[in-house]
């Protein structure tokens, strides 16, 4: 079956290295995490490398792994957009 490559599918690209892309980008992004104590929202880096905190109320909001950070149970998020 014939695959066109001048327009690939949303579904391959994400598959793709981030530098084999038709349009290079990156994996990582950020995103607003609010607390769920105090309702507080911090802006934090997916790829986080240390324990993110609240500002309020000093809770534990995400867990560095070796790639993404792992939030912690309910946190709920969203990516920020430019």
């Amino acid at each position: 079956m014939p695959k066109d490559l001048f327009h690939p599918s949303q579904a391959d690209e994400k598959t793709k290295h981030k530098l084999k892309r038709l349009i290079q980008s990156p994996n990582s992004f950020f995103m607003d995490v609010k607390c769920p104590g105090c309702f507080h929202i911090t802006t934090i880096f997916s790829h986080a490398q240390t324990v993110v905190l609240c500002g309020g109320c000093s809770t534990v909001l995400s867990q560095p792994t070796g790639g993404k950070c792992r939030l912690t149970e309910g946190c709920s998020f969203r990516k920020k957009v430019d």
